[in-house]
């Protein structure tokens, strides 16, 4: 299942994600995270230490290589440099599966102690050289390659942090989630951003849930009821837990508040039910029109040539396409 968390800024969005990954490694659940937020904290909400964490190999900073793999002998792209963000898989393209030990995970999957069967990837920060001259969705363009060329099975979690607010739909990104939790705090501001995502996503089919977070008490569950109706899935109120992390602490997952607990349990069931809907061959032809779109607004002029070209239309993406190039 490919799962994004998204929210505004101080919603709580890198925290419950957090625990929502804690959640599936604890429970025996594989699980790849990926940190694609413009502030890089879920290292440090999974348990690293700020050296660790700063350590994560910046994906933004291996595409070079990401794209190399990935194109394999696929005859529609003639070079790495030609793949842009959007380029689809293609009869002879490499494809990635979350269990396997390819050479993204090998340069930019991380394991995290305590939490077996978890492997931690990051996009990378915005750094002082990118003021001016690029954006974050250049960074984040790592992610959507990767989510473009994943085959990924039932029982196995691929989560991402997207970074805060709207610009999640700057690119096809948004997309390529099975499940989208939105975080919202029992606030107009909160529920805002709840609008903005319902809107962006209502025509592309995108499955959105949203997660009351800071919830006190029955009438800011009823604030979210009458703000987002039947979106609202559920719901967690303060932590004991989550704010002994916050201070820098380590307690056991265990000692967890038993009505939070209930909450992720929730959002896994929620989560799992999108795989029994998943339909590649839609999936496939919405990364298709993506790019075609990228190509004419901008990916051809910079490459020089006509990028709506790499489209393989007899190429659907999903396991079958797994099989056939073994």
């Amino acid at each position: 299942m490919k799962i994004a968390f998204v929210g505004k800024g101080g919603s709580g969005k890198t925290t419950l994600s957090s625990l929502f990954i804690r959640h599936l490694a604890t429970t025996g659940r594989p699980v790849v995270a990926v940190d694609a937020d413009i502030n890089q904290h879920l290292g440090a909400a999974l348990g690293l230490d700020e050296d660790r964490a700063a350590a994560l190999p910046a994906m933004g900073g291996q595409l070079p290589a990401i794209k190399d793999w990935l194109r394999g002998d696929n005859p529609r792209i003639g070079s790495a440099a030609e793949m842009v963000k959007t380029t689809p898989p293609g009869r002879g393209s490499r494809l990635v599966r979350l269990g396997d030990d390819n050479p993204i995970h090998t340069a930019c999957a991380r394991e995290v102690p305590g939490l077996p069967g978890l492997r931690l990837m990051a996009t990378g920060p915005f750094e002082e050289s990118d003021l001016g001259v690029a954006c974050y969705h250049s960074k984040v363009g790592a992610v959507e390659m990767y989510l473009n060329h994943l085959v990924d099975g039932a029982g196995e979690y691929l989560v991402v942090d997207m970074t805060a607010g709207s610009d999640s739909f700057a690119s096809g990104l948004f997309t390529r989630f099975d499940m989208t939790f939105l975080v919202a705090e029992p606030t107009r501001r909160g529920v805002g951003v709840y609008r903005q995502y319902r809107d962006y996503a209502r025509d592309w089919g995108v499955s959105l849930a949203v997660v009351g977070n800071k919830v006190q008490g029955p009438d800011d569950v009823e604030f979210l009821r009458e703000h987002v109706g039947d979106d609202l899935l559920t719901w967690t109120g303060q932590s004991e837990f989550v704010r002994a992390l916050e201070k820098g602490r380590s307690p056991a997952f265990e000692s967890l508040e038993p009505t939070n607990r209930a909450a992720l349990d929730e959002l896994v069931r929620a989560a799992d039910a999108t795989y029994e809907r998943r339909d590649w061959e839609r999936y496939t032809a919405q990364m298709v029109e993506f790019h075609i779109k990228n190509a004419h607004s901008w990916a051809n002029a910079k490459a020089g040539r006509d990028l709506t070209e790499q489209v393989d239309s007899a190429f659907v993406l999903g396991p079958h396409a797994i099989s056939a190039s073994v």
